[in-house]
């Protein structure tokens, strides 16, 4: 009999997707600027057919007004114990990933105090004072490094399970003079990871932060619109130079992972990639194909959500899973014994790869 080692395996998953669903259609009467604070001199509904073309997105969701990304992040982890009939009381780190902590409906105050992770621990009521709770802010790729930590944890023996959600509300920081604010939605995502003995699990990862030239491709900043009456910072990014970046160095961190892992490309079922802009992920596989000399012609590696649920940062990938798992992609499933990919690139600039066997 091969002995295998403890291996972090998924053995739950649990989503929300908000119940306010906005179509691009609720952009028409805005009035965008560009940069400089002048009126993009263009038609609204020409400006939103383009967005469509390049983004892939025709909906997406924003949460309920009562709602902040404490509670996203709880009702998808309540999904994951109750679809599972884990004891929550087992759960030994619960981690959460976000950008922005709870932001109020119609506020633009960034709210972190006590933590993400220690409200949705006091929401779930877990008792358990050994159940460590703590935010992971590590731009669209928290989610993903929050599971390499867990990993972490449960290979050195000092966890059995680990909770790891993302989730986040960023319909409450765009700004609605920015036609990049289109990109952007609420939701959350997570899964419950145990150690277990077997060939299943993560068989490798790798991370990677280039700050020292692109840390400031996504920042805050003011509103285009130079006669807004308030001092808030919205989520403001230089989308043709990150386009660049993703496509220059991603597909490298994840041949980097898949290399570790002793996997070819061609050994990979499926790749969950961070829902960020349906061009440039298709753009980024196709270059990893080609580090292998092969092209990339089955799109049905690369599921999507992107264009009914908007890019909602460390919730995209743990959605899209959950979604896969329970049969509620169509044409889209995950099978026992095979290898897929997890990746993702966001503010830092951070990136980062995991590769799984199911």
């Amino acid at each position: 009999m091969q002995n295998y080692s403890i291996q972090a395996i998924v053995v739950a998953t649990g989503s929300y997707i908000p119940k306010v669903k906005i179509n691009n259609s609720n952009f028409l009467n805005h009035t965008f600027f560009e940069k400089d604070g002048l009126p993009i001199n263009k038609d609204i509904k020409t400006i939103v057919e383009k967005f469509k073309s390049i983004t892939g997105i025709e909906d997406r969701c924003y949460a309920l007004p009562e709602q902040k990304a404490s509670d996203l992040g709880y009702l998808a982890a309540l999904q994951a114990f109750e679809s599972s009939g884990i004891d929550k009381e087992t759960i030994d780190y619960l981690i959460v990933a976000h950008n922005f902590g709870d932001v109020a409906y119609d506020s633009n105050r960034v709210d972190m105090v006590p933590t993400l992770a220690s409200r949705i621990k006091y929401l779930l009521q877990i008792k358990n004072p050994d159940c460590v709770a703590y935010d992971l802010p590590f731009g669209c790729p928290g989610w993903l490094e929050g599971v390499i930590q867990a990993n972490y944890f449960i290979k050195s023996g000092d966890a059995t399970r680990c909770l790891v959600i993302g989730a986040e509300t960023l319909s409450r920081i765009i700004d609605p003079h920015d036609r990049d604010s289109m990109i952007y939605a609420d939701g959350a995502g997570a899964v419950i990871l145990e150690g277990r003995n077997g060939p299943q699990g993560i068989l490798a990862h790798k991370t990677q932060t280039y700050a020292s030239e692109h840390a400031h491709l996504l920042n805050m900043d003011f509103s285009y619109d130079t006669q807004h009456d308030n001092r808030d910072l919205y989520i403001k990014m230089n989308g043709r130079k990150l386009y660049e970046f993703a496509l220059t160095y991603v597909p490298h961190v994840v041949k980097l992972a898949l290399d570790k892992a002793n996997t070819h490309i061609s050994e990979i079922s499926k790749i969950l990639i961070h829902q960020a802009n349906e061009k440039m992920d298709e753009a980024i596989v196709h270059r990893l194909f080609k580090l292998y000399n092969l092209e990339f012609t089955n799109p049905q590696i690369m599921p999507m959500s992107i264009s009914w649920l908007g890019n909602s940062s460390v919730a995209t990938i743990p959605t899209l899973l959950d979604l896969m798992l329970k049969k509620k992609m169509k044409d889209q499933e995950i099978h026992p014994g095979e290898k897929i990919v997890f990746a993702s690139v966001g503010a830092g600039m951070n990136i980062n790869a995991v590769v799984y066997q199911f």
